[in-house]
């Protein structure tokens, strides 16, 4: 298990606009400091998933290690809220490393949108009407027709979230493998998705975007009326998570795994 290659000093602190997370940051700011996050050792970011989310994406790139505590709802992607021996916590922690997904989708006017998804590329329908969805992996049509509510790709870190509530498979964290998973998919009724290597290029069509417009989104930057949506891993952008060693990633998902 990686930890950090370095003696810890200095940390910054962000929150969510909650009162139980503001609070926790000017507790742990008047323990620890308030230092400048582009030159903090450490970023700690106090709320839920949602905010979690949002720093792994905002500090991408930058070689800076984000360590979660919980003041929000979920907290999956978090650590257990306690303000005492915090950088003792933070030195010991489990380093993983996360590479997102790229979007590319193409919307009704030809125009194409780029962004990147920690968690998932999820496709949804944006009336009453079923989508009608053509999958291809690497160029090669997979599945001519899926009639369904949309269609997600997600990522091991991912793996817990949306797709999970879609049925989908929970992964382990360094597994080189990506989910594809159908929402409430109408016809193939029986169909439960497929395990892809996180090597190949997914190519999802909308079949009659003029009835059945669809939307796409990648984690919280969401397309409207797209007509095709490439996604495939960004091997040259990743993000630093950090998690306690007692309670790591891979024991969260091994436990959420056996789950009744």
């Amino acid at each position: 298990m990686d930890r950090l290659p370095h003696p810890i000093e200095k940390l910054a602190f962000v929150s969510s606009e909650t009162g139980e997370a503001e609070d926790a940051r000017s507790e742990l700011e008047a323990r620890y400091g308030a230092h400048d996050p582009k030159k903090a050792d450490v970023i700690v970011a106090l709320g839920g998933d949602g905010l979690m989310l949002q720093t792994l994406h905002r500090f991408m790139n930058t070689g800076k290690p984000i360590y979660g505590l919980n003041r929000g709802s979920v907290g999956f992607l978090m650590n257990e809220y306690g303000a005492d021996d915090l950088i003792a916590r933070i030195g010991s922690a489990v380093v993983s490393r996360i590479h997102p997904l790229v979007m590319e989708a193409t919307d009704a006017l030809g125009h194409v949108h780029s962004a990147l998804a920690i968690n998932e590329v999820s496709l949804l329908r944006q009336t009453h009407q079923a989508a009608k969805l053509r999958l291809s992996v690497d160029e090669r049509i997979r599945m001519e027709e899926l009639v369904c509510d949309g269609v997600l790709v997600a990522t091991p870190a991912g793996s817990t979230a949306y797709n999970l509530s879609a049925h989908g498979p929970i992964l382990p964290i360094d597994a080189q493998l990506l989910a594809l998973t159908p929402i409430s998919a109408f016809r193939p009724r029986r169909w439960r998705g497929a395990l892809l290597p996180n090597y190949v290029e997914v190519r999802i069509t909308v079949l009659d975007p003029a009835k059945r417009p669809v939307s796409a989104a990648a984690d919280y930057t969401e397309i409207r009326n797209v007509i095709e949506v490439r996604v495939r891993e960004e091997k040259n952008s990743s993000s630093l998570a950090l998690f306690d060693a007692d309670h790591n990633w891979d024991e969260r998902i091994l436990s959420e795994m056996f789950r009744y």
